[in-house]
This record gives C-alpha cells, sequence and structure tokens, in this order.
C-alpha cells in the first residue's frame, strides 16, 4: 500500500557542488546504494554560466575563489543545519590550484563553519584511495576543459603527496560536458594512459566518467579512480556508514583496506 518516500535512510550525506554543475547529482545519485540520502547546496562558480555553460578551458581566479569564504563556507553552515553525516566538497579544480596544504586549510575551515561535522574534498579522498589501494604511480587524466596549466597543477598535486606520475594530460574528447560519453571515455583513456602507470586517475567532479570505470578496469586491468567514485567513499566513510552495496563501480569498493 505505502510507496516509497525517501525518509527511510541509513546515513544523510550533504555535498557542496557548482552551482550550474549537475554532473556530482548525476553521477552520485547513480553510485549511491539504497539507504543513503544525499543533499546538495549549490555554491556560485564564476566559470559557469546558465545552463551549465563553460568557456574551452575553464580560468583559474574563478576556480581559486570558488574554495574561498565567503560563499562556500555559508554553505556548508547552512547544509550542516540538516541531519547530515558528512559533508562531500565536490570540486577538483580548486584543489589543484590551492594545493595539498591550502586544501587542509580549507576543510578545516568548513569543517568549523559545519559545527565540526566531517568535511571530505575529492583531491583529498584521491590519495586516500590510492594508498588504501597500495598504488604508488598513477596516470592523470583531466577533463577536456582543463588546460595544460591546470592539468600540471593536478601533476604537481599528486607528487607532493608522494606519487609517481608518469603520465598526465586533458582528455581530447570534445569539450562540452554533455558531448562526453562512458564509451568515448573508455576508448580515449584505454589507448594513451600506457603501462608504466598502477592506477589510473580521472579528475573533475563535472566530467562523466563513472559509467565507463569498470570497463576501463577490466580493459587495463588496474585501478581506475574518477572524481566522484572517491568522493562517495571518502564521504561514506567519514560518515562511518561503510561503504557496502555499491555495486559496478570500482575496484575502489571491493579492495581498498
Amino acid at each position: 500500500m505505502w510507496q516509497p518516500d525517501g525518509w527511510d535512510v541509513r546515513v544523510r550525506l550533504g555535498v557542496l557542488t557548482p552551482h550550474a554543475d549537475v554532473g556530482p547529482e548525476s553521477e552520485l545519485r547513480a553510485m549511491a546504494p539504497a539507504g543513503v540520502g544525499l543533499h546538495y547546496a549549490r555554491v556560485p562558480f564564476g566559470g559557469m554560466g546558465r545552463g551549465g555553460v563553460m568557456e574551452a578551458t575553464i580560468p583559474l581566479a574563478p576556480v581559486r575563489a570558488f574554495a574561498e569564504p565567503p560563499q562556500v563556507d555559508d554553505a556548508a553552515a547552512l547544509l550542516a543545519a540538516a541531519p547530515v553525516a558528512a559533508i562531500a566538497y565536490a570540486f577538483t579544480s580548486s584543489s589543484y590550484v590551492i594545493g595539498a596544504r591550502g586544501e587542509a586549510y580549507m576543510l578545516a575551515r568548513l569543517r568549523e563553519r559545519a559545527g565540526g561535522l566531517p568535511v571530505v574534498a575529492t583531491c583529498a579522498a584521491a590519495v586516500e584511495a590510492l594508498r588504501a589501494l597500495g598504488a604508488g604511480r598513477i596516470a592523470l587524466v583531466d577533463p577536456p576543459w582543463f588546460d595544460e596549466t591546470l592539468n600540471e597543477l593536478g601533476r604537481g598535486y599528486y607528487e607532493e603527496a608522494g606519487f609517481e606520475v608518469p603520465y598526465a594530460a586533458p582528455c581530447g574528447l570534445p569539450g562540452g560536458q554533455a558531448q562526453v560519453s562512458p564509451q568515448g571515455l573508455h576508448d580515449w583513456v584505454a589507448g594513451r594512459v600506457g603501462d608504466a602507470a598502477e592506477a589510473v586517475v580521472i579528475g573533475g567532479n563535472g566530467f562523466r566518467a563513472v559509467g565507463a570505470i569498470e570497463a576501463l578496469e577490466a580493459t587495463l586491468g588496474r585501478p581506475v579512480l574518477t572524481a566522484n567514485q572517491v568522493l562517495l567513499w571518502s564521504a561514506l566513510r567519514a560518515a562511518g556508514a561503510g561503504t557496502d552495496g555499491v555495486e559496478g563501480y570500482g575496484r575502489l569498493f571491493t579492495e581498498a583496506v
């Protein structure tokens, strides 16, 4: 008689996302197992216009500004007023720009504004995931709208964290978010990352990627990590919820210790 209404969940996660980006919501919803509620706060991002329109490459100034107070801090405080157990910061590129130390300061600031709730970020989650999988050498693939400068900042982020990065490049697929497909991403990555890396990291929370994880792992024979995948993994752990029930989205959910 009674239909599911979304209220009966075991844990609720909050997500901070750029105001015009539907990527994090789409992918996190696809991966989240039953019993996980997802609740989003939209944060203004100067690099996106109405309808999610972006320039061919995103400029660094609005990327940096996204991580600065007061807007993201205010959004975290409002989100923390809801009954969420952890908050996830769904924006890769600002961590590249401010670096691991700046990211750590930002997370501490957001935790304070969130009243002590755990706050996790994409790049820090990727580092945690790589270490859990025992991978020390990575291939880094970023969205087409990340230029070489931003991609090199990403390489520097992971090198600073102690990883070797024998391959790093923006993806050469057409640049619009809606133009990316899982098959296209699979074919591009599989043909370029080579054998030197122990894992592949695909950056960009707005980059359509989680649908290609399982196929890429089968083709490449190594773990594949994507922005929203590692963010969900880290947020569930931070909330004390465990990662059981996530199926079809990579070795991370079955092999990470």
